[in-house]
């Protein structure tokens, strides 16, 4: 059973309630499947294995905190080479992502949609009960699947510390 917890964030002025129960640095990274924007399963680690993986949970791309966060992490992507992958994940529909990203010409980052089953949101502690998107966080998981930097944020409108999650991922490549 999935734990359920309030007070953790509010959107719109109100508590919510967060499902699944917060990573820490050292907890295995739990298996994931959500959609490419082709609608085709994707497994985060198996399809990452060998990896380090830097992981965004956003809200929604048609945010302007959310847009800022995934243009900033695909202009990053390139710097840092194929050994890290860097997924972003919302519960946008794949075919909204698709467009999202051609507009703003994303292409460095892997854009996935936990729509269908919420099963990142749940596993990794980000999925609001109520308005089923997920609140914002960032996770390295290193090459053997091990969590190494989780980072909730505060509050939905908070971008994360871009250096911190970087040099953990850079840190991670050993």
């Amino acid at each position: 059973m999935t734990s359920e917890r309030v007070g953790l964030v509010k959107f719109r002025g109100l508590d919510v309630t967060i499902l699944g129960k917060d990573l820490q640095p050292g907890d295995a990274a739990p298996e994931f499947t959500v959609q490419s924007q082709d609608w085709a399963a994707f497994n985060g680690l198996a399809d990452t294995a060998g990896k380090v993986r830097i992981i965004s949970a956003v809200l929604s791309l048609d945010t302007d905190v959310c847009d800022r966060e995934t243009r900033h992490f695909n202009q990053e992507a390139a710097a840092l080479g194929s050994d890290i992958a860097i997924l972003v994940i919302s519960t946008d529909l794949p075919y909204t992502q698709k467009r999202w990203c051609g507009a703003a010409g994303v292409e460095q980052v892997i854009v996935l949609s936990d729509h269908m089953a919420v099963d990142f949101g749940q596993k990794y502690g980000c999925l609001i009960k109520e308005v089923r998107v997920l609140r914002r966080a960032v996770f390295v998981v290193d090459r053997s699947g091990k969590v190494v930097y989780a980072a909730y944020m505060p509050a939905l409108g908070v971008e994360p510390e871009y250096a911190e999650v970087l040099a953990a991922a850079k840190a991670a490549l050993g």
